[in-house]
């Protein structure tokens, strides 16, 4: 089959990226800043900054792509922030210290990790008022909602669990054991798999989301890096699929894995401390928030290599790219 040849822009001699992907803007929260970078993505550099609310961490966009979601953790909210302005608009009731969360399939609901109350909570985005809450494990952080809508799934780091919550009956109905610490979910495009990431295990494991049982696990070594410092986080996959970029935490470090034969491609040596990882529209970048050495590192996935590194706020935790 033909490949399609993208046009790149010369301007005074510097060649830029694809037309497709000059508009993508990276958003980073500032765990210990208190702050929101915005960053050009094409040039590589901090345009904005804003202020919002203590201990910011998990963050997205949404759907209709006006409004940026920020978890402040320490203001026990949800805070829902004007990407053309910077300005905080609202505060969404998240219960108590809200880490992570996901945004649904259809852009409704807001399914928010309670790590306070061992609870998750689902916003009604549209009357900005709670739909309904799920007692789940202790300390749930990582969440996911299956393709299909009909699952969320939220890590328990205390109880080494996945909860599966029925959207439909609102209620918690099935654990899937899994290694120490689990911190992050995330499901394969066709709703096969659920990767899971744990930290305190060091591994990610895979779980056949049809038995709800872990059917392989990943396990990471890096020369020089010792195991203990390995610990998984963050996980995105490319667009396609077929790739999945993973933060190592300590190890300094993300893994390059193929999703069909479930093999470390590559591990890339990033900055201090990364936490998670975005990944752009078209596929060929990754973008780790290092939370040690602030900064953003930019990693060329086709090469395998870092290309280049943003500093940003104190300890950079949560990272989403949009267009």
């Amino acid at each position: 089959m033909e490949r399609k040849r993208m046009k790149c822009i010369v301007i005074a001699g510097l060649m830029l990226l694809p037309a497709a992907a000059q508009a993508e803007t990276l958003y980073v929260s500032n765990e210990r800043g208190d702050s929101v970078s915005v960053i050009d993505a094409t040039a590589g550099a901090v345009n904005a900054t804003w202020k919002v609310g203590g201990r910011p961490r998990g963050i997205t966009v949404s759907k209709d792509g006006r409004y940026i979601y920020l978890c402040a953790s320490l203001d026990h909210a949800v805070q829902v922030i004007d990407r053309a302005t910077g300005a905080v608009v609202a505060e969404l009731p998240s219960g108590q210290d809200p880490e992570q969360f996901f945004l649904s399939r259809d852009g409704k609901t807001l399914f928010v990790a309670n790590e306070d109350d061992s609870a998750l909570t689902a916003i009604d985005l549209a009357s900005r008022s709670v739909a309904f809450q799920v007692d789940v494990g202790g300390e749930p952080e990582g969440v996911a909602q299956s393709p299909d809508g009909k699952w969320v799934v939220v890590t328990s780091e205390e109880d080494n669990v996945v909860n599966w919550i029925d959207v439909g009956a609102k209620a918690m109905v099935a654990e899937t054991p899994v290694d120490l610490r689990p911190r992050h979910v995330e499901f394969t495009a066709d709703g096969a798999q659920l990767w899971v990431a744990a930290e305190v295990g060091g591994t990610v494991q895979i779980v056949d989301t049809a038995t709800r049982q872990v059917s392989d696990t990943l396990h990471f070594a890096i020369t020089g890096i010792p195991d203990h410092r390995i610990l998984p986080c963050g996980i995105r996959f490319t667009p396609d699929g077929k790739t999945a970029v993973i933060a190592l935490g300590r190890a300094d470090h993300v893994a390059i894995v193929d999703v069909a034969t479930r093999k470390v491609r590559a591990y890339v040596p990033v900055g201090k401390r990364v936490w998670h990882v975005a990944i752009s529209a078209d596929g060929a970048r990754a973008y780790s928030a290092n939370g040690l050495s602030d900064n953003v590192s930019v990693i060329d996935l086709a090469k395998a290599q870092v290309t280049g590194t943003i500093a940003v706020g104190a300890a950079p935790w949560g990272i989403v790219a949009a267009p």
